[in-house]
């Protein structure tokens, strides 16, 4: 199963926003087990968990249990995602909506689930749009933050109002007063889905804040995102992550990480292939980035990094590394050494 993500960037406005409401950064990032500095790179992913337990964390060190409500009200989504910017550059309500379900992953990646979190659904005259997302009652805050986005957003769109009902399938949290307010509709709690009655005129509405040449640059750039978040998912970057830690043990078999996946070892060679990849090549591919890794970093002795990358035999490794390269580790470790900083 793919790990559920978050990007760094809306995770930052979150803790942001807590403090802004008085709670502390070191409080929040103490609960949510999620270090600042992390969340720098805007485009970083952070795991699901922890974003799940900063919004918690915010509602009860802000004293505000419409925390996530109150954040998809007040934080521009363009200028934490990607997604709230290529938003900003398409050319009505409903390329808008289109580019959100390409995209909607580089936001929150829920992991397994329905290859997309939202849809519009036609109901006789009426058109809603409706949240897809398996069990959402386990986190109700995701149905509060995804529509209070989506409404205040439209209204820097000028489009207002966006919705003329909500429905949810969690219980009335009790401050069905701010969703109301905030989502400028009738809610009713206890629903069979999350969804929201859409004013079908906004479809045609222009955007076009940013000129089309912008939107261009920044498709392209999200699809370099979301290829390397779907990337993420394949076999070979699960059996990566599991060599990782094991590599210096000599223990980084095929049969000791199918076993980890919680597969038999045919299971696995056979996903692996699918991929084009053999574990042993893999593996090889992985020592091999590491060693250069280990080596260019000039604080790792050769072998030091011989036994890093798993072994235990220093010659082996030499002979591992000219293969690789066509030069000794310490025939690369000496240019590295002398080349300028």
């Amino acid at each position: 199963m793919a790990e559920a993500t978050v990007a760094a960037g809306i995770v930052k406005a979150i803790m942001e926003l807590a403090v802004a409401k008085g709670a502390s950064r070191r409080a929040l990032a103490l609960a949510s087990g999620i270090d600042p500095a992390d969340l720098e790179d805007q485009d970083r992913r952070i795991p699901l968990a922890g974003y799940r337990a900063l919004i918690k964390a915010g509602q009860r060190l802000a004293n505000d249990p419409a925390f996530a409500l109150h954040y998809g009200e007040a934080v521009d989504l363009s200028k934490v995602s990607i997604v709230g910017l290529i938003g900003h550059a398409s050319e009505t309500m409903a390329h808008a909506f289109a580019q959100l379900q390409r995209y909607a992953r580089l936001m929150v990646d829920l992991g397994a689930g329905p290859a997309e979190r939202y849809s519009l659904v036609p109901r006789g005259a009426e058109l809603w749009l409706v949240d897809n997302r398996a069990n959402p009652n386990d986190f109700p805050e995701h149905s509060e933050i995804g529509f209070a986005q989506m409404v205040t957003g439209c209204r820097q769109f000028g489009v207002d109002p966006f919705a003329t009902a909500v429905r949810v399938t969690h219980a009335d949290p009790g401050y069905a007063s701010e969703y109301e307010r905030i989502l400028g509709a009738p809610v009713a709690f206890g629903c069979g889905e999350n969804a929201m009655l859409l004013e079908q005129a906004f479809l045609h509405h222009p955007i076009a804040l940013q000129p089309r040449y912008v939107f261009g640059i920044l498709s392209e750039h999200a699809e370099t995102l979301l290829k390397s978040l779907e990337n993420k998912d394949s076999m070979r970057a699960r059996v990566e992550s599991l060599l990782m830690p094991i590599l210096h043990t000599g223990t980084a078999g095929m049969d000791a990480v199918a076993g980890q996946l919680g597969v038999s070892r045919q299971t696995l060679f056979r996903k692996l292939k699918a991929e084009g990849v053999t574990f042993e090549k893999l593996l090889d591919e992985l020592r091999r980035e590491l060693a250069l890794h280990y080596l260019g970093g000039k604080k790792v002795s050769v072998n030091e990094t011989a036994y890093l990358v798993g072994f235990s035999d220093p010659a082996a490794f030499s002979r591992a590394f000219k293969r690789w390269t066509g030069s000794s580790p310490r025939a690369m470790r000496r240019a590295r050494a002398d080349a300028p900083p």
